[in-house]
């Protein structure tokens, strides 16, 4: 599977963003994966239905994630519960292709992974899956992910239950990416240093903002 490189401006949903800027905070500190205790990002209870939580077995030559916890809504969407079920258990070999490289590049690389793909509900409607996964830390070594599914249907309703599991054809993927570019979060407003900012009054005239520590 192929991986794109990617600004943090690709994530689409609002609340996925928020995710992902809680963890550049983190990041920006020193330039390293954080650890997941550090990890509190704000309003967390209201996303908590949408989250599922890995710890990473590193112990073999290709790492297995195991889950530790996970959203009623992605219960829904595979159709049954998969706590303390390694990942690639619990989606099947049908599955496995198209879903483990993608956990598989973010344990690899320490860094946010980003996808998305098309699925048909029940019903046959199109309903865009959007994954984002955010690495953490421990001795050197990613052992936690935590993954954010969202769901999005252009046509407006859709029927959730046994998303992944209620019809014969695969996901298909439209975007695979690895965040690895812009790797730090700007406060809403703030100018950041080396910005050129040009003065509307006065046209072709700038001043270079340079922050004094």
């Amino acid at each position: 599977m192929d991986f794109a490189s990617a600004a943090p401006s690709v994530v689409k949903s609002i609340r996925q963003r928020d995710l992902l800027n809680t963890w550049l905070r983190l990041y920006a500190r020193q330039q390293i994966t954080p650890a997941i205790w550090e990890y509190q990002p704000t309003r967390l209870e209201e996303e908590l239905s949408d989250l599922i939580y890995y710890t990473v077995d590193n112990s073999a030559a290709v790492p297995r994630l195991i889950i530790q916890s996970e959203g009623t809504r992605i219960s829904h969407a595979y159709g049954h519960t998969g706590k303390g079920v390694p990942l690639d258990e619990y989606i099947g070999p049908r599955l496995v292709p198209s879903v483990m490289p993608i956990y598989h590049e973010c344990v690899a690389r320490g860094l946010p992974v980003y996808s998305v793909a098309d699925v048909d509900d029940i019903y046959g409607r199109v309903v865009a899956y959007e994954r984002l996964l955010l690495p953490f830390l421990t001795d050197g070594k990613v052992c936690h992910v935590i993954a954010s599914l969202k769901t999005f249907c252009e046509d407006g309703g859709f029927e959730i239950k046994n998303l992944m599991r209620g019809n014969d054809a695969l996901p298909r993927p439209k975007l695979s990416a690895v965040i690895d570019r812009d790797l730090f979060h700007r406060a809403p407003g703030r100018i950041a240093p080396a910005d050129i900012v040009e003065f509307a009054d006065h046209p072709g005239e700038a001043i270079e903002i340079i922050e004094l520590s």
